[in-house]
């Protein structure tokens, strides 16, 4: 691992971690073991993701997970899919005046195709809920109505996919539940795409890596 990853932080940050529809904390509890050694203070914040609608959850879960950080850390946030959207619908209605930077995994920002083909079966809304609904991209899709960004956000995009069924519904480049190009949006600071699977992204080597690399440095790192 380079220089960069030598030299662990002040703990004068905070990283809150949101995982995705239908997942737990326990998805990112690798990536945070990482923080915590480079020396952040982190709350891998569990929120009952197939309950309610994103609305609720971004107000909920948001709000006690900044409840947990001390009230002079700057606010990092580290999200996979379903997660970005929470922070971006949090922050469509809030303003954190010690924000630091976000990096999203997988982001369906622009929705995903997946959703669309398959919101109207009752076996999705069965395990999906509420807010797996919502993140489609017709015309009542929530994250495209929430628009550009107007904080730092870093977002990674996989393009190998476990899931040949999805990917069939999905444009290629794709990481089985969302395209790259869905991942992007108006405003972001950076955009790579790793060869990285969106359920399994988040625990790999190389993509915490890069995770690390945007919140210290605000880039990703093309040389790894």
């Amino acid at each position: 691992m380079s220089e960069l990853f030598e030299t662990q932080h002040d703990k004068s940050e905070s990283v809150i971690l949101l995982h995705g529809l239908a997942r737990s904390e326990l998805s990112l509890r690798k990536l945070e073991s990482v923080l915590q050694q480079e020396g952040y203070h982190t709350v891998n914040y569990n929120y009952p993701s197939t309950k309610f609608s994103v609305e609720k959850l971004a107000q909920d879960a948001i709000s006690q997970a900044l409840a947990q950080c001390p009230n002079h850390h700057t606010i990092h946030f580290v999200t996979h899919s379903m997660g970005g959207i929470l922070v971006r619908q949090y922050l469509s209605q809030h303003t954190l005046s010690n924000l630091g930077r976000v990096v999203m995994l997988g982001p369906p920002n622009q929705g995903s195709q997946v959703v669309d083909s398959l919101k109207d079966m009752p076996v999705f809304k069965l395990i999906n809920g509420p807010a797996g609904v919502q993140l489609g991209t017709n015309d009542i899709s929530l994250p495209k109505s929430l628009g550009a960004v107007n904080f730092d956000v870093g977002i990674i995009a996989g393009t190998r996919s476990v899931n040949p069924f999805l990917s069939t519904m999905l444009p290629t480049p794709d990481d089985g539940k969302v395209s790259v190009e869905n991942t992007k949006i108006e405003g972001m600071s950076d955009h790579i795409t790793m060869p990285v699977t969106h359920p399994f992204m988040m625990r790999n080597d190389r993509v915490i890596e890069q995770v690390l690399c945007y919140l210290k440095q605000g880039q990703f790192e093309r040389e790894m």
